[in-house]
Protein backbone atom coordinates (compact mmCIF):
# COMPACT_ATOMS: atom_id res chain seq x y z
CA UNK A 1 0.00 0.00 0.00
CA UNK A 2 1.39 3.55 -1.05
CA UNK A 3 2.65 5.19 2.21
CA UNK A 4 0.45 8.57 2.98
CA UNK A 5 2.44 11.38 2.84
CA UNK A 6 2.88 12.98 6.47
CA UNK A 7 1.28 16.34 6.49
CA UNK A 8 3.18 19.40 7.30
CA UNK A 9 2.92 20.80 10.42
CA UNK A 10 1.24 23.88 9.98
CA UNK A 11 1.93 26.89 11.33
CA UNK A 12 -0.19 28.14 14.21
CA UNK A 13 -1.64 31.72 13.91
CA UNK A 14 0.07 34.29 16.45
CA UNK A 15 -3.20 35.55 18.44
CA UNK A 16 -3.52 39.42 19.02
CA UNK A 17 -2.21 40.82 22.06
CA UNK A 18 -5.82 41.41 23.82
CA UNK A 19 -6.62 45.81 24.72
CA UNK A 20 -6.22 46.13 28.31
CA UNK A 21 -8.75 46.17 29.84
CA UNK A 22 -10.20 49.89 30.95
CA UNK A 23 -10.40 49.71 34.69
CA UNK A 24 -12.08 52.55 37.04
CA UNK A 25 -9.21 55.25 38.11
CA UNK A 26 -7.41 54.20 41.22
CA UNK A 27 -6.47 56.60 43.76
CA UNK A 28 -2.89 55.21 44.08
CA UNK A 29 -2.47 54.25 40.34
CA UNK A 30 0.07 57.30 38.19
CA UNK A 31 -1.34 59.64 36.26
CA UNK A 32 0.45 58.51 33.00
CA UNK A 33 -0.07 54.74 34.20
CA UNK A 34 -2.10 54.21 30.76
CA UNK A 35 1.42 54.52 29.16
CA UNK A 36 4.03 53.39 31.03
CA UNK A 37 5.36 51.36 33.07
CA UNK A 38 5.43 50.73 36.82
CA UNK A 39 7.81 53.76 37.66
CA UNK A 40 11.29 52.55 39.24
CA UNK A 41 11.09 53.20 43.17
CA UNK A 42 14.37 55.34 42.99
CA UNK A 43 12.94 57.26 40.33
CA UNK A 44 9.95 57.85 42.40
CA UNK A 45 11.97 59.21 45.54
CA UNK A 46 14.81 61.12 42.84
CA UNK A 47 11.78 62.80 41.21
CA UNK A 48 9.77 63.51 44.27
CA UNK A 49 8.86 66.86 44.93
CA UNK A 50 6.47 66.07 47.81
CA UNK A 51 8.91 66.96 50.44
CA UNK A 52 9.59 70.81 50.18
CA UNK A 53 6.05 71.41 47.61
CA UNK A 54 3.69 70.25 50.40
CA UNK A 55 3.89 73.73 51.78
CA UNK A 56 1.88 74.27 48.99
CA UNK A 57 -1.32 73.01 50.10
CA UNK A 58 -3.65 75.61 50.59
CA UNK A 59 -2.85 77.59 47.41
CA UNK A 60 -3.82 74.17 45.18
CA UNK A 61 -6.61 73.63 47.00
CA UNK A 62 -7.51 77.34 46.09
CA UNK A 63 -6.67 77.01 42.99
CA UNK A 64 -8.56 74.10 42.55
CA UNK A 65 -11.81 75.34 44.18
CA UNK A 66 -12.06 77.40 41.52
CA UNK A 67 -11.08 75.48 38.74
CA UNK A 68 -14.07 73.38 39.74
CA UNK A 69 -16.18 76.21 39.61
CA UNK A 70 -15.20 76.56 36.10
CA UNK A 71 -15.72 73.02 34.67
CA UNK A 72 -19.32 73.81 36.77
CA UNK A 73 -20.25 76.99 34.71
CA UNK A 74 -18.71 75.35 31.64
CA UNK A 75 -20.88 72.47 32.07
CA UNK A 76 -18.57 69.96 32.76
CA UNK A 77 -19.69 69.23 36.38
CA UNK A 78 -22.66 68.58 38.10
CA UNK A 79 -24.14 71.17 40.65
CA UNK A 80 -23.87 67.51 42.62
CA UNK A 81 -20.24 66.95 41.66
CA UNK A 82 -19.08 70.08 42.52
CA UNK A 83 -20.46 70.42 45.84
CA UNK A 84 -18.91 66.94 46.48
CA UNK A 85 -15.37 68.28 44.75
CA UNK A 86 -15.50 71.79 46.57
CA UNK A 87 -16.60 69.67 50.26
CA UNK A 88 -13.95 67.25 50.00
CA UNK A 89 -11.24 69.34 48.89
CA UNK A 90 -12.19 71.91 52.17
CA UNK A 91 -12.05 68.15 54.41
CA UNK A 92 -8.76 67.75 52.82
CA UNK A 93 -7.47 71.01 53.50
CA UNK A 94 -8.13 70.57 57.35
CA UNK A 95 -6.62 67.26 57.18
CA UNK A 96 -3.65 68.52 56.24
CA UNK A 97 -3.39 71.93 58.37
CA UNK A 98 -4.44 69.61 61.32
CA UNK A 99 -1.55 66.90 60.56
CA UNK A 100 -3.90 64.38 59.87
CA UNK A 101 -3.19 63.68 56.41
CA UNK A 102 -1.07 60.59 55.33
CA UNK A 103 0.99 61.38 52.31
CA UNK A 104 1.98 58.71 50.72
CA UNK A 105 5.69 57.94 49.05
CA UNK A 106 4.10 57.26 45.82
CA UNK A 107 1.93 60.97 46.03
CA UNK A 108 5.00 62.58 43.62
CA UNK A 109 3.82 66.10 44.63
CA UNK A 110 1.16 67.91 46.17
CA UNK A 111 -1.17 67.87 43.22
CA UNK A 112 -1.12 64.13 42.81
CA UNK A 113 -0.95 63.70 46.96
CA UNK A 114 -4.47 65.98 46.93
CA UNK A 115 -6.04 64.17 43.96
CA UNK A 116 -5.62 61.16 45.55
CA UNK A 117 -6.84 61.87 48.42
CA UNK A 118 -9.70 63.42 46.94
CA UNK A 119 -10.74 60.11 44.83
CA UNK A 120 -10.44 58.11 48.09
CA UNK A 121 -13.30 60.84 49.70
CA UNK A 122 -15.62 61.40 47.12
CA UNK A 123 -15.02 58.47 44.37
CA UNK A 124 -15.24 58.59 40.74
CA UNK A 125 -16.53 62.37 40.90
CA UNK A 126 -12.97 63.49 42.31
CA UNK A 127 -11.20 61.91 39.23
CA UNK A 128 -12.90 64.39 36.95
CA UNK A 129 -11.32 67.58 39.09
CA UNK A 130 -8.40 67.65 36.28
CA UNK A 131 -10.29 67.83 33.17
CA UNK A 132 -8.80 70.68 31.04
CA UNK A 133 -5.71 71.33 33.21
CA UNK A 134 -1.82 69.92 33.35
CA UNK A 135 0.23 70.25 36.38
CA UNK A 136 2.07 72.63 34.10
CA UNK A 137 -0.62 75.47 34.67
CA UNK A 138 -1.90 74.20 38.06
CA UNK A 139 1.75 74.74 39.61
CA UNK A 140 2.60 77.91 37.84
CA UNK A 141 -0.85 79.05 39.55
CA UNK A 142 0.44 77.44 42.89
CA UNK A 143 3.64 79.46 42.79
CA UNK A 144 1.84 82.89 42.12
CA UNK A 145 -0.94 82.43 44.74
CA UNK A 146 2.27 82.01 47.11
CA UNK A 147 4.21 84.83 45.92
CA UNK A 148 1.20 87.06 46.10
CA UNK A 149 0.81 85.79 49.92
CA UNK A 150 4.57 85.82 50.86
CA UNK A 151 5.17 89.21 49.18
CA UNK A 152 2.43 90.96 50.37
CA UNK A 153 3.48 89.26 54.24
CA UNK A 154 7.33 90.75 53.38
CA UNK A 155 6.14 94.09 52.35
CA UNK A 156 3.65 94.41 55.65
CA UNK A 157 6.95 93.73 57.87
CA UNK A 158 9.29 96.23 55.96
CA UNK A 159 6.44 98.73 56.77
CA UNK A 160 7.03 97.50 60.58
CA UNK A 161 10.52 97.91 60.52
CA UNK A 162 10.65 101.63 58.64
CA UNK A 163 8.24 101.96 61.82
CA UNK A 164 10.40 100.92 64.09
CA UNK A 165 13.29 103.11 62.42
CA UNK A 166 11.33 106.27 62.54
CA UNK A 167 10.54 105.65 66.07
CA UNK A 168 14.40 105.57 66.62
CA UNK A 169 14.60 108.76 65.14
CA UNK A 170 12.69 110.54 66.70
CA UNK A 171 14.02 109.25 70.32
CA UNK A 172 17.32 110.53 69.18
CA UNK A 173 16.68 113.76 67.37
CA UNK A 174 19.06 116.47 67.76
CA UNK A 175 22.18 113.60 68.69
CA UNK A 176 25.27 114.57 66.43
CA UNK A 177 27.58 111.89 65.07
CA UNK A 178 30.58 111.59 62.20
CA UNK A 179 29.30 110.61 59.07
CA UNK A 180 31.20 108.12 57.24
CA UNK A 181 32.88 108.01 53.73
CA UNK A 182 35.80 104.97 53.15
CA UNK A 183 34.84 104.30 57.26
CA UNK A 184 36.70 107.37 57.79
CA UNK A 185 35.05 110.13 59.77
CA UNK A 186 34.00 112.78 57.10
CA UNK A 187 31.08 115.50 58.35
CA UNK A 188 28.78 115.62 61.40
CA UNK A 189 25.02 114.38 60.84
CA UNK A 190 22.20 113.82 63.35
CA UNK A 191 22.16 110.05 64.16
CA UNK A 192 18.18 110.37 63.22
CA UNK A 193 19.27 111.35 59.60
CA UNK A 194 21.44 108.00 59.59
CA UNK A 195 18.43 105.75 61.04
CA UNK A 196 16.10 107.34 58.09
CA UNK A 197 18.78 106.50 55.41
CA UNK A 198 17.48 102.67 56.03
CA UNK A 199 14.16 104.15 55.84
CA UNK A 200 14.72 105.36 52.56
CA UNK A 201 16.41 101.78 51.18
CA UNK A 202 13.50 99.79 52.81
CA UNK A 203 11.13 102.20 50.88
CA UNK A 204 12.61 101.37 47.52
CA UNK A 205 12.72 98.01 48.85
CA UNK A 206 8.63 98.15 49.29
CA UNK A 207 8.22 99.79 45.86
CA UNK A 208 10.12 96.44 44.06
CA UNK A 209 7.96 93.93 45.83
CA UNK A 210 4.64 95.73 45.30
CA UNK A 211 5.80 96.61 41.48
CA UNK A 212 6.69 92.79 41.20
CA UNK A 213 3.45 91.52 42.43
CA UNK A 214 1.38 93.17 39.09
CA UNK A 215 3.98 90.99 36.96
CA UNK A 216 2.88 88.02 39.42
CA UNK A 217 -0.75 88.24 39.20
CA UNK A 218 -1.57 86.98 35.76
CA UNK A 219 -3.54 84.04 35.73
CA UNK A 220 -1.49 81.14 33.95
CA UNK A 221 -4.77 78.60 34.70
CA UNK A 222 -6.18 77.59 31.13
CA UNK A 223 -2.89 77.23 29.83
CA UNK A 224 -2.80 73.46 30.21
CA UNK A 225 0.32 71.35 29.78
CA UNK A 226 1.43 74.04 26.62
CA UNK A 227 -1.11 74.75 24.57
CA UNK A 228 -4.22 75.65 26.09
CA UNK A 229 -7.24 73.44 26.45
CA UNK A 230 -10.09 71.56 24.56
CA UNK A 231 -12.59 72.79 26.91
CA UNK A 232 -14.80 76.41 26.85
CA UNK A 233 -13.69 77.46 30.89
CA UNK A 234 -13.90 81.12 30.82
CA UNK A 235 -10.05 81.80 32.06
CA UNK A 236 -11.53 85.54 32.78
CA UNK A 237 -13.87 83.99 35.27
CA UNK A 238 -11.22 82.18 36.99
CA UNK A 239 -9.33 85.19 37.30
CA UNK A 240 -12.33 87.08 39.41
CA UNK A 241 -12.78 84.17 41.39
CA UNK A 242 -8.66 84.02 42.45
CA UNK A 243 -8.26 87.67 42.42
CA UNK A 244 -6.21 87.93 39.35
CA UNK A 245 -6.60 91.36 37.17
CA UNK A 246 -4.79 89.63 34.42
CA UNK A 247 -4.31 86.82 32.55
CA UNK A 248 -1.64 85.05 30.61
CA UNK A 249 -1.95 85.77 26.94
CA UNK A 250 0.43 82.57 25.67
CA UNK A 251 -0.05 79.39 26.88
CA UNK A 252 3.77 78.52 26.20
CA UNK A 253 5.32 81.29 28.17
CA UNK A 254 2.78 80.67 30.97
CA UNK A 255 3.42 77.19 32.33
CA UNK A 256 7.70 77.98 31.45
CA UNK A 257 7.72 81.49 33.05
CA UNK A 258 9.21 81.82 36.36
CA UNK A 259 10.47 85.67 35.69
CA UNK A 260 8.31 86.64 38.72
CA UNK A 261 9.69 84.09 41.21
CA UNK A 262 13.30 85.21 40.47
CA UNK A 263 11.70 89.16 40.32
CA UNK A 264 10.67 87.92 44.22
CA UNK A 265 14.26 86.69 44.72
CA UNK A 266 15.48 89.87 43.12
CA UNK A 267 13.63 92.16 45.34
CA UNK A 268 14.43 89.99 48.36
CA UNK A 269 18.33 89.91 47.70
CA UNK A 270 18.52 93.52 47.45
CA UNK A 271 16.31 93.96 50.74
CA UNK A 272 18.58 91.21 52.33
CA UNK A 273 22.27 93.68 51.23
CA UNK A 274 20.57 96.47 52.56
CA UNK A 275 19.69 94.89 55.79
CA UNK A 276 23.52 93.16 55.81
CA UNK A 277 24.60 96.57 55.88
CA UNK A 278 22.74 97.62 59.04
CA UNK A 279 23.67 94.24 60.50
CA UNK A 280 27.62 95.03 60.01
CA UNK A 281 26.90 99.02 61.41
CA UNK A 282 25.19 97.18 64.39
CA UNK A 283 28.19 94.75 64.67
CA UNK A 284 30.58 98.15 64.62
CA UNK A 285 29.19 100.52 66.79
CA UNK A 286 27.84 98.03 69.53
CA UNK A 287 32.07 97.03 69.45
CA UNK A 288 34.39 98.57 72.10
CA UNK A 289 36.27 100.64 69.35
CA UNK A 290 33.41 102.69 68.51
CA UNK A 291 30.85 101.98 71.30
CA UNK A 292 28.43 104.06 69.98
CA UNK A 293 25.02 101.87 71.03
CA UNK A 294 24.69 98.77 73.33
CA UNK A 295 22.57 95.84 72.01
CA UNK A 296 20.06 94.72 74.52
CA UNK A 297 21.56 91.46 76.57
CA UNK A 298 18.43 89.55 75.39
CA UNK A 299 19.42 89.82 71.51
CA UNK A 300 23.16 88.77 72.32
CA UNK A 301 24.85 85.57 73.61
CA UNK A 302 28.40 85.11 74.97
CA UNK A 303 31.24 82.89 74.71
CA UNK A 304 31.21 79.18 75.78
CA UNK A 305 34.95 79.84 77.17
CA UNK A 306 35.66 83.72 77.43
CA UNK A 307 33.14 85.21 80.59
CA UNK A 308 33.65 88.54 79.39
CA UNK A 309 31.74 88.11 76.06
CA UNK A 310 28.93 89.65 75.02
CA UNK A 311 28.05 88.75 70.97
CA UNK A 312 26.32 90.58 68.60
CA UNK A 313 24.99 86.49 66.90
CA UNK A 314 21.63 88.58 65.81
CA UNK A 315 23.23 91.24 63.64
CA UNK A 316 25.86 89.11 62.50
CA UNK A 317 23.59 86.16 61.46
CA UNK A 318 21.41 89.50 59.75
CA UNK A 319 24.59 89.52 57.85
CA UNK A 320 25.25 86.17 57.28
CA UNK A 321 22.42 85.31 56.46
CA UNK A 322 21.97 87.62 52.86
CA UNK A 323 24.46 85.35 51.38
CA UNK A 324 21.51 82.46 51.36
CA UNK A 325 19.31 84.88 49.88
CA UNK A 326 21.85 85.71 47.26
CA UNK A 327 22.59 82.28 46.66
CA UNK A 328 18.71 82.00 45.92
CA UNK A 329 18.64 84.19 43.13
CA UNK A 330 21.50 83.04 41.37
CA UNK A 331 19.98 79.69 41.93
CA UNK A 332 16.64 80.40 40.03
CA UNK A 333 18.45 82.29 37.19
CA UNK A 334 20.68 79.69 36.34
CA UNK A 335 18.15 77.01 36.67
CA UNK A 336 16.52 78.87 33.77
CA UNK A 337 19.25 80.35 31.72
CA UNK A 338 18.88 77.06 29.32
CA UNK A 339 15.20 75.70 29.67
CA UNK A 340 14.08 75.84 26.10
CA UNK A 341 9.94 75.58 26.01
CA UNK A 342 7.90 75.21 27.42
CA UNK A 343 7.79 73.08 30.67
CA UNK A 344 10.70 71.23 31.85
CA UNK A 345 11.03 68.93 35.02
CA UNK A 346 13.80 70.93 35.77
CA UNK A 347 11.73 73.85 37.29
CA UNK A 348 10.77 71.44 40.12
CA UNK A 349 13.73 73.19 41.62
CA UNK A 350 12.64 76.14 41.88
CA UNK A 351 10.93 76.10 45.25
CA UNK A 352 13.54 74.77 47.43
CA UNK A 353 15.34 78.13 47.36
CA UNK A 354 12.32 80.32 46.78
CA UNK A 355 11.06 78.87 50.34
CA UNK A 356 14.10 79.26 51.87
CA UNK A 357 14.64 82.82 50.86
CA UNK A 358 11.22 83.72 51.73
CA UNK A 359 11.25 82.04 55.08
CA UNK A 360 15.04 83.73 55.83
CA UNK A 361 14.09 87.20 54.60
CA UNK A 362 10.40 86.77 57.07
CA UNK A 363 12.91 85.81 60.10
CA UNK A 364 15.68 88.42 59.42
CA UNK A 365 12.32 90.92 59.61
CA UNK A 366 10.74 90.19 62.53
CA UNK A 367 13.73 89.70 64.56
CA UNK A 368 15.12 93.32 63.37
CA UNK A 369 11.64 94.85 64.39
CA UNK A 370 11.91 93.07 67.56
CA UNK A 371 15.52 94.42 68.28
CA UNK A 372 15.87 98.04 67.30
CA UNK A 373 13.43 99.25 69.91
CA UNK A 374 16.03 97.85 72.30
CA UNK A 375 19.35 99.88 71.29
CA UNK A 376 20.98 101.66 74.19
CA UNK A 377 22.48 104.53 72.09
CA UNK A 378 25.81 106.21 74.03
CA UNK A 379 25.05 109.92 73.20
CA UNK A 380 28.29 111.15 74.97
CA UNK A 381 30.33 109.46 73.28
CA UNK A 382 28.44 110.14 69.65
CA UNK A 383 28.95 113.51 70.55
CA UNK A 384 32.65 113.43 71.87
CA UNK A 385 33.15 111.83 68.30
CA UNK A 386 30.80 113.92 66.12
CA UNK A 387 33.13 117.15 67.79
CA UNK A 388 36.27 116.45 65.94
CA UNK A 389 37.04 119.46 64.91
CA UNK A 390 38.43 117.48 61.63
CA UNK A 391 34.87 117.13 60.41
CA UNK A 392 34.59 120.72 59.98
CA UNK A 393 37.25 121.04 57.48
CA UNK A 394 35.00 121.52 54.36
CA UNK A 395 32.66 123.78 56.25
CA UNK A 396 36.10 125.69 56.26
CA UNK A 397 36.40 125.10 52.14
CA UNK A 398 32.83 126.36 51.65
CA UNK A 399 33.65 129.68 53.94
CA UNK A 400 36.36 130.75 51.53
CA UNK A 401 34.53 129.80 48.59
CA UNK A 402 31.62 132.10 49.74
CA UNK A 403 33.97 134.59 49.41
CA UNK A 404 34.78 134.06 46.27
CA UNK A 405 38.18 132.34 46.82
CA UNK A 406 38.18 129.06 44.03
CA UNK A 407 36.98 125.94 45.82
CA UNK A 408 39.73 123.75 44.45
CA UNK A 409 41.90 126.82 46.20
CA UNK A 410 40.03 126.58 49.04
CA UNK A 411 40.03 123.18 49.54
CA UNK A 412 44.16 122.93 49.24
CA UNK A 413 44.34 126.20 51.33
CA UNK A 414 42.36 123.96 54.25
CA UNK A 415 44.49 120.99 53.18
CA UNK A 416 47.27 123.01 54.72
CA UNK A 417 45.36 124.12 57.67
CA UNK A 418 44.84 120.43 58.54
CA UNK A 419 48.44 119.23 58.03
CA UNK A 420 49.66 122.34 60.01
CA UNK A 421 46.88 121.21 63.49
CA UNK A 422 48.10 117.84 62.97
CA UNK A 423 51.27 118.13 63.13
CA UNK A 424 50.82 120.44 66.04
CA UNK A 425 48.56 118.53 67.71
CA UNK A 426 45.99 121.42 67.74
CA UNK A 427 42.32 121.34 67.04
CA UNK A 428 41.34 123.64 64.08
CA UNK A 429 39.12 124.69 66.74
CA UNK A 430 41.99 126.48 68.95
CA UNK A 431 43.94 127.76 66.19
CA UNK A 432 44.44 131.76 66.39
CA UNK A 433 43.49 133.98 64.00
CA UNK A 434 46.85 134.56 63.17
CA UNK A 435 47.19 131.06 62.44
CA UNK A 436 44.51 131.35 60.33
CA UNK A 437 45.59 134.47 58.27
CA UNK A 438 49.04 132.55 57.75
CA UNK A 439 47.29 130.56 55.04
CA UNK A 440 44.49 133.34 53.49
CA UNK A 441 43.97 136.22 54.26
CA UNK A 442 40.34 135.49 53.87
CA UNK A 443 39.96 134.17 56.98
CA UNK A 444 38.30 137.20 59.02
CA UNK A 445 36.67 137.74 62.10
CA UNK A 446 33.47 136.02 60.76
CA UNK A 447 35.16 132.89 60.96
CA UNK A 448 33.94 131.27 64.36
CA UNK A 449 30.57 130.31 63.34
CA UNK A 450 32.11 127.89 60.78
CA UNK A 451 33.94 125.88 64.17
CA UNK A 452 31.47 125.21 65.73
CA UNK A 453 29.66 121.51 65.39
CA UNK A 454 25.63 122.93 65.92
CA UNK A 455 26.49 125.66 63.21
CA UNK A 456 27.97 122.95 60.93
CA UNK A 457 24.67 120.62 60.93
CA UNK A 458 22.22 123.98 60.70
CA UNK A 459 23.84 125.22 57.69
CA UNK A 460 22.62 122.06 55.90
CA UNK A 461 19.29 123.03 55.53
CA UNK A 462 18.32 121.76 51.89
CA UNK A 463 15.54 119.13 51.66
CA UNK A 464 17.22 116.11 52.42
CA UNK A 465 19.85 116.87 54.34
CA UNK A 466 21.30 116.36 57.82
CA UNK A 467 20.27 119.77 59.46
CA UNK A 468 17.56 119.44 62.45
CA UNK A 469 14.31 121.67 61.07
CA UNK A 470 14.60 119.16 57.94
CA UNK A 471 15.39 115.77 59.79
CA UNK A 472 12.54 116.81 62.40
CA UNK A 473 10.29 117.52 59.27
CA UNK A 474 10.67 114.46 57.06
CA UNK A 475 9.67 112.33 60.69
CA UNK A 476 6.77 114.66 60.83
CA UNK A 477 5.89 113.74 56.92
CA UNK A 478 6.49 109.58 57.69
CA UNK A 479 4.44 110.05 60.66
CA UNK A 480 1.67 110.67 58.84
CA UNK A 481 2.00 108.43 56.29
Amino acid sequence: MPKTPKKSPSKKKARPTPPRPTAPVSPSSKAWSGRLAATDPAVEQFTSSLPFDRRLYAHDITGSIAHCQGLHEAGLLSEEETEQIRAGLAEIEEEIRHGRFAFLPTDEDIHMAVERRLIERIGPSGAKLHTGRSRNDQIALDLRLYVREEATAIMGLIRALQQALVALAKAHLGIPMPGYTHLQRAQPVLLSHHWLAYHDMLERDYGRFNDGLKRALSLPLGAGALAGTNYAVSRKRLSELLGFPAMTSNSLDAVSDRDFVIELLSASALLMVHLSRLGEELVLWSSQEFDFLELPETFCTGSSMMPQKRNPDVAELVRGKSGRVIGALVALLTLIKGLPLSYNRDLQEDKPPLFDAVDTVKSVLVILVRLLPGLIVHRERLERAAGDSLLLATDLADYLALKGVPFRQAHAIVGQVVRYALERKKALTVLSPAEWRRFSKQFGPDLKPYLTLQQSLARKAQPGATAMSQVAARIKELERQ
